[in-house]
């Protein structure tokens, strides 16, 4: 019987951590040793015995050390498996087969975070045949075990000493290669994706990050081109997280109602969202737009003059997003408001040459490419840890509330309250959790974000809805201006009206006092309830259930005859049995919209 063949080792690796103690165990196994250039002068000059890769391929390493391992004698012995085809194809050419191959890479990433580092420099350290050894060795690690990682010797070794390596062993290893080979990769892509792809097209480098002391930052497409052109301006970090987050969710609008859509965005979240209807006369000065031109016609206008005016303090500053081509009354209202970008998919040419002007020509203006889809896989790195989920891609319309849970005698809901509830659970996929949403005439009016308890975001939604009706009180329609005074004053204005929070006295209330002809005196309590109680038909979605009637009790107050929220809670019960004593009817969408 033939004696078994010594097993075999190629070990090229750029850090040599532990090297010397691999070499000692592998020695002591009787593991032949065959290694590159200066791996293989560190185990010959520490006294333990190994060959040269030329021992096997017959070949010299050239090219400055370029070529070594890249040969037939190397990667058939590797990928060769246990079938009798590859014994013979083996054996007619005298090649023996790999057990271990043990390879690290050059330190690309150290090279490219040097300042001022060249491409030349760069591509000098792109490992060729170390990144085919390592791909080879795990392909086939069914036979082969690959170690790429020094910090896994040790157990490397232990298991040498039982005389095999375990299958569970070769699995882990060999995904921790195929890690280190992406890294590597990423590495490089990244460094050339700087180098040749910052046109625009695929790659565009930011001011800073969420905050100006996290530097570098970028935002790129590993795939095709990024979906959208920047055509004024510059973006930043949270400028492109509210556009990305705002575009879908008034395309989505756009399509489940089919009006034109707008979304005032900040911070992640929608401050304000509606489809086009037309403004009477009170709404369009509620939302300061009696004066331009056109609004009558423009479906556009009149969406983004609802979602600026849900909430106009929140929306100071905002990031807009716009269903359709922007026309020049939609242009009029945004040029008038503090804003620091927009995101549609395109411009009429005088629209946009209005919006250029903003900023001393440097506001932001984004054309997104409407047939985009992006990938049904969606991940984040947090704290160095990478999360992975599908993409939220349910669709939502009025036909989702339909699942009347009480009254249980009710009818199909009327057409207006699948239409607010689609609008506002719409939204409530774009907002960061928990929310809640209040939402009538075709806008949200009421929003409650990121609050972590949900009577909390209730309350909060709750009390915007009250102010966005006050702001209808002929008390405030009537308000004399004095001349001059600049919109953000006027939102800041009345809402400290609306809200009751009137400076009393000092500097804060002399500020005030210097806005108007006539000073408005306060709301008293009295007022306040008797106007609210004119507010009906407003719809409330939730992105979770109701988990206590408290919710339910505080929606009530704000004139809700609709509430739509996923079932689940033990709770349920007497959720439902409150909603139906208060008049109002409670819809289960049974889909749960939790975005972070």
């Amino acid at each position: 019987m033939a004696a078994p063949q010594q097993r075999i080792a190629i070990v090229s690796v750029y850090d040599k951590t532990g090297l010397l103690d691999l070499a000692k165990g592998l020695v002591q196994h009787n593991v032949r040793i065959l290694a590159s250039g200066g791996t293989a002068k560190m185990i010959r000059e520490s006294g333990f015995p190994v060959e040269d890769i030329s021992a096997i391929t017959k070949a010299p390493e050239m090219l400055a050390g370029r070529v070594k391992t890249l040969h037939p004698a190397v990667h058939a012995g590797i990928l060769a498996r246990n079938l009798a085809s590859d014994e013979k194809d083996l054996a007619e050419q005298s090649i023996d087969k790999v057990d271990y191959v043990v390879c690290n890479l050059y330190p690309f990433k150290d090279t490219v975070a040097k300042v001022n580092v060249t491409v030349p420099e760069a591509v000098e350290e792109i490992d060729i045949g170390g990144v085919t050894l390592i791909r080879a060795a795990a392909k086939n690690h069914s036979r082969v075990t690959i170690l790429s990682d020094p910090k896994d010797y040790a157990e490397f070794l232990k298991e040498l000493e039982t005389g095999e390596i375990k299958d569970s062993s070769r699995r882990l290893y060999a995904l921790k290669a195929f890690e280190h080979t992406a890294d590597y990769d990423n590495a490089i892509a990244d460094f050339f994706r700087k180098q040749y792809a910052s046109d625009g097209l695929q790659y565009i480098p930011l001011r800073y990050g969420a905050n100006p002391h996290q530097k570098p930052a970028a935002a790129y497409v590993k795939e095709g081109a990024l979906p959208f052109k920047v055509l004024s301006g510059a973006p930043g970090y949270i400028n492109l997280l509210d556009a990305l987050n705002s575009w879908p969710l008034v395309k989505e609008l756009k399509k489940a109602l089919g009006k034109p859509a707008a979304a005032s965005f900040k911070h992640v979240s929608p401050a304000g969202a509606a489809i086009g209807l037309p403004l009477d006369a009170d709404e369009r000065k509620v939302y300061m737009v009696d004066d331009i031109a056109g609004i009558e016609t423009s479906g556009l206008a009149q969406a983004y003059a609802r979602a600026r005016g849900a909430d106009r303090m929140s929306s100071f500053g905002d990031l807009i997003a716009l269903s359709d081509i922007v026309d020049v009354p939609t242009a009029s209202i945004i040029s008038k408001e503090v804003s620091d970008g927009v995101i549609a998919p395109g411009y009429e040419e005088v629209a946009l040459a209005i919006l250029k002007k903003k900023k001393g020509g440097k506001y932001l203006i984004l054309q997104i490419d409407p047939e985009y889809e992006p990938s049904d896989k969606e991940s984040r790195t947090v704290y160095g840890v990478t999360l992975t989920q599908h993409r939220n891609d349910v669709e939502l319309s009025p036909k989702s509330f339909r699942n009347i849970i009480t009254p249980k005698d009710a009818g199909a809901l009327p057409e207006t309250a699948q239409r607010d509830l689609t609008v506002a659970t719409i939204a409530l996929k774009y907002t960061q959790s928990n929310s809640v949403c209040y939402a009538a005439r075709g806008q949200i009016v009421g929003l409650g974000a990121g609050q972590q308890s949900r009577i909390h975001c209730t309350r909060l939604a709750g009390d915007k809805a009250d102010n966005w009706w006050l702001r209808f009180h002929p008390r405030v329609l009537g308000i004399k201006w004095k001349k001059g005074t600049k919109r953000p004053d006027k939102s800041n204005a009345i809402d400290l009206l609306v809200s009751g929070q009137l400076p009393k006295s000092g500097a804060e209330r002399e500020t005030f006092e210097a806005l108007f002809e006539d000073v408005p005196p306060a709301f008293t309590e009295e007022e306040k309830t008797e106007w609210l109680g004119k507010l009906t038909d407003v719809c409330v979605s939730s992105d979770a259930f109701f988990p206590f009637t408290d919710n339910v009790y505080r929606a009530a107050k704000s004139g809700v005859k609709y509430i739509a929220a996923p079932g689940g809670s033990q709770n349920d019960g007497p959720v439902f049995e409150t909603a139906e004593k208060l008049g109002i009817t409670f819809v289960e969408q049974n889909i749960r919209l939790f975005h972070h």
